[in-house]
């Protein structure tokens, strides 16, 4: 964005002899434009009116998308002595040769009286949820951080009905984003509250207007306990307890279960290129297996790597390896890496067991998701009520 700048507010820059009219349209707006990251691309809009009406099309704003880089996302809490004062929506990106952990956030979220937690990403759109303290009970809401827009959803969880979010996925047929949630009658003072609607799984179209509707699938209450969902080749993964892998097809909306490999302690699901992986690490933290699935189709896994690294020594530089520390691997570039918590410390740790970088901060968390952004404009977040863009909650 600073190359394009330069060469654009030159003395002869007019609007009758546009900054850009070195290069053909078909260069600087569908090969240069294009793959700006959003902040940069925001900035440019402000070059001319042609960069501004080109790059706010529709199918540019498409292939713009097309063209972000897919990061795993963290989430960082900051605080004020012990106060959570906000939270960090942070996009995980290490620069190439330089060693060095980039943690810069994407949006930052007041925490004041609400307090925010993530819980799904698709297609740049985040759903989070929050309590509200002086109401006592949890909410959802829709965010864009790279639009900054931000909405509540009309389903509350608690007050004798609890729902939880499975998932969320693009509705190709419709066109729609839609959540699958769970939900199940909540138990007050030991007795189950009595509930008008089934408990079970859901569907919530954004910007619908219409309840969640139920789709039965009681089973699906073992989800809630997984670490979230992963979506991939158009169908929602959970990896529950046990050997197999529940799937959620997101065209049909049904359910269905594939094998999945024999995996000690903690595992989670990830995406590397286009293949299903799976990570899984002992409690003690020491030994991490990643498994790709060879074929997705017929389910037939192999161990790609067993990396084993000295929690001992990594304790004595970084402290204790505890309840609160955990690991996450994380496509990268073609590969794997993984990233480990020590209290205060990011660490990334390569495939061989070796210390390749560290970043100290207190208050980080790993939300077992994937982030790639967008500027393409939705039509549901302005039905929605109380929907705010560029305002509170974002700082």
């Amino acid at each position: 964005a600073a190359v394009i700048h330069s060469s654009c507010w030159t003395p002869a820059a007019t609007m009758a002899d546009p900054p850009h009219r070195s290069l053909p349209d078909e260069i600087t707006i569908w090969e240069i434009l294009v793959r700006l990251p959003p902040k940069s691309l925001l900035r440019c809009r402000a070059v001319c009116r042609a960069w501004r009406s080109a790059t706010s099309a529709r199918r540019f704003l498409l292939a713009h998308h097309a063209l972000q880089p897919t990061l795993p996302l963290l989430y960082g809490f900051n605080f004020v002595g012990d106060e959570v004062q906000s939270l960090d929506i942070i996009p995980f990106h290490q620069r190439a040769g330089a060693g060095q952990l980039q943690l810069r956030p994407v949006a930052r979220l007041e925490q004041d009286s609400d307090f925010h937690h993530l819980e799904a990403c698709c297609d740049g759109l985040l759903v989070l949820s929050f309590r509200n303290t002086s109401v006592r009970d949890w909410r959802f809401a829709v965010c864009n951080p790279a639009t900054r827009q931000y909405a509540p959803l009309p389903m509350a969880y608690g007050s004798g009905v609890e729902y939880s979010l499975l998932g969320m996925y693009p509705h190709i047929p419709t066109g729609d984003y839609r959540l699958l949630m769970y939900r199940a009658s909540a138990l007050m003072h030991g007795e189950l509250v009595p509930a008008a609607a089934q408990d079970g799984s859901y569907i919530f179209t954004l910007g619908s207007g219409q309840p969640p509707m139920h789709i039965g699938f009681l089973d699906a209450e073992v989800l809630t306990y997984t670490f979230g969902s992963l979506l991939f080749r158009g169908s929602l993964h959970w990896r529950p307890p046990g050997n197999m892998i529940m799937v959620f097809d997101t065209t049909t909306e049904l359910f269905r279960q594939m094998r999945a490999p024999v995996v000690l302690g903690h595992a989670k699901l990830f995406q590397m290129d286009e293949m299903l992986g799976m990570s899984g690490f002992n409690d003690g933290g020491t030994t991490i297996d990643i498994w790709m699935a060879q074929d997705y189709e017929r389910g037939v896994w192999a161990c790609k790597y067993r990396v084993e690294f000295s929690v001992a020594d990594l304790t004595l530089r970084f402290g204790k390896f505890d309840g609160s520390s955990w690991v996450v691997a994380v496509p990268w570039d073609g590969d794997v890496l993984l990233l480990v918590n020590f209290g205060e410390w990011l660490l990334h740790v390569d495939i061989g067991g070796k210390l390749v970088a560290t970043f100290h901060r207190k208050g980080l968390g790993p939300a077992n998701l994937q982030l790639k952004q967008t500027l393409v404009q939705h039509t549901f977040f302005p039905t929605l009520e109380g929907y705010v863009a560029n305002s509170a909650p974002f700082i």
